[in-house]
């Protein structure tokens, strides 16, 4: 069967019929998941409640969106032309890139005041797949345009304007498509500690109580909306202009480690270059603090908190609420995280022994990869309330879909030979999958798994924050309410240290396995 727009069209038109009717017919669903109608209903009735949320959100995610991929763009071209540099910033660029953005809201609301949360916030969580991407699209230049622009006196400022910066254009725009619907995520996580009236992550945090699935939906959709603008916007613009280039599409995912340019280094120069990375996000905290002239008392330095966990008259209690609060949250994660994979896995393999299926599903996928987390925050209060089970389901949908797309994209760009040599001897599909597909695509599949790591706990500390009560997201919460400011700084550097020390065993792994 073959499957065109025609008639995924009529699909999904299909789906929403199928939906509306059983949400109208079946009080069990209704109580659930709210009917198309009823949401569209929620956006004509509530519009003057919706309109100013909409509004304060586009806002800050839009200001928080042009600032980070200035940052990015430019960070890019730096490293590009100094690998050094991007050697010294690679311990910076993985904590950006591990970093649960839901742990630097209430730093960021200690720090400043307004609407700064929220737009530094998603300025942070959009540099890192953008300044992947350029950086990506800046070294993958072909090499005979950079060799007569040399040959013709042109120094590097002429490769860049001549050369790299246009065969990077395709990279810039997947990248930019990919950090839109992340501004979106930066602006409604930065309102939840910062305690602001208007914007969409307020007005889901106030309507959590009421349990209403029909103003939940609408809320989550909304957020999806705004995010499918914005991914819409750049595809269209690549298409516009790019035209029918190589697909960029993994670029916005690269590790850090999949985009460094490896220069001829010494031991001991990359060693200087190890401590530096190490180090260089430390001082950039103590300097960041001595700059501002911000309290010790609302905003310790880096030997404050640590003293504060190791030798503080508190830091027994600390390290006990620390471990309680991780004891709930690390297995939940690790559930969710290899769950997740283990689904995305499943079915991006069973694409391969059913290709129509893969054309019928990545769509599907690629859109709910562009949803905003807390999007699916109403969807899993609806569906298994405010338990345990919560925080697994936020954790597997959030790992779900981004590892799906990498992995059904590594299964696809296995070479057609290797495929077509199984078929001569008579092998089928499956057989096709296990000794070709799944081999080649290995990479992927640790690509998936940093890539989703540090999605893992976010998904679960999103759900302990504002569904379970448990948990270091709750911690976070409950700290940040009673003035503990010491100890939102220990539990946010406690969670980004561990996501980086995940992101970095992952990536020890497969050095050993490769």
């Amino acid at each position: 069967m073959k499957i065109n727009g025609h008639t995924q069209t009529a699909f999904w038109l299909l789906a929403l019929l199928l939906w509306e009717g059983v949400a109208r017919i079946s009080g069990a669903v209704r109580a659930t998941i709210a009917s198309p109608t009823l949401i569209l209903a929620q956006y004509w009735s509530n519009a003057d409640l919706f309109v100013p949320h909409v509004l304060a959100t586009l806002h800050c995610a839009g200001l928080g969106f042009a600032l980070g991929s200035l940052v990015a763009v430019a960070a890019a071209m730096l490293f590009c032309r100094f690998p050094v540099v991007e050697g010294a910033f690679r311990g910076i660029n993985v904590a950006l890139f591990a970093m649960p953005p839901i742990v630097v809201g209430p730093v960021l609301a200690i720090l400043c005041s307004d609407d700064l949360p929220q737009i530094i916030l998603a300025a942070l969580v959009v540099y890192f797949p953008i300044m992947a991407a350029m950086l990506v699209g800046l070294r993958d230049t072909d090499p005979r345009l950079l060799d007569v622009i040399r040959t013709y006196g042109g120094g590097w400022n002429a490769v860049l304007r001549f050369a790299r910066l246009r065969s990077a254009l395709p990279a810039l725009l997947a990248g930019l498509r990919a950090a839109a619907p992340l501004a979106v995520l930066g602006a409604m996580l930065g309102e939840f500690g910062s305690g602001v009236r208007w914007g969409l992550g307020s007005f889901l945090l106030g309507s959590l109580g009421d349990a209403d699935p029909a103003r939940l939906l609408s809320i989550g959709l909304a957020a999806t909306a705004i995010a499918a603008a914005g991914y819409g916007v750049f595809a269209w613009i690549g298409r516009r202009t790019v035209g029918t280039t190589m697909s960029v599409t993994l670029a916005p995912d690269r590790s850090p480690d999949q985009i460094t340019g490896e220069g001829p280094y010494s031991l001991a120069q990359r060693m200087a270059l190890l401590v530096g990375a190490v180090m260089l996000p430390f001082l950039l905290w103590w300097l960041l603090l001595r700059l501002s002239h911000i309290s010790p008392i609302v905003a310790p330095s880096p030997v404050d908190t640590l003293v504060y966990l190791v030798s503080g008259p508190e830091g027994a209690d600390a390290r006990q609420a620390l471990l309680v609060a991780l004891s709930h949250t690390l297995p939940l994660a690790a559930l969710g995280l290899f769950t997740g994979i283990a689904a995305a896995f499943l079915l991006a393999a069973l694409t391969v022994v059913c290709p129509q299926m893969a054309k019928a599903i990545l769509p599907l996928a690629l859109l709910l990869q562009s949803m905003p987390l807390i999007a699916l925050v109403p969807v899993v209060l609806l569906l298994v309330g405010r338990d345990t089970a919560a925080s697994v389901m936020m954790a597997v949908l959030v790992v779900f879909f981004p590892a799906y797309v990498l992995l059904s994209q590594g299964f696809a760009l296995v070479p057609r030979p290797a495929c077509e040599l199984i078929e001569v001897y008579g092998g089928t599909r499956a057989k096709q999958l296990k000794l070709v597909s799944v081999p080649y695509a290995a990479p992927y599949i640790f690509a998936a798994a940093k890539l989703v790591a540090p999605r893992a706990l976010l998904g679960v500390m999103v759900a302990e924050w504002l569904l379970t009560g448990k948990g270091l997201g709750n911690l976070l919460n409950v700290s940040r309410g009673s003035l503990d400011y010491d100890m939102v700084w220990a539990g946010t550097v406690t969670s980004i240290v561990i996501s980086i020390a995940v992101y970095e065993a992952i990536s020890w792994i497969e050095r050993v396995v490769g």
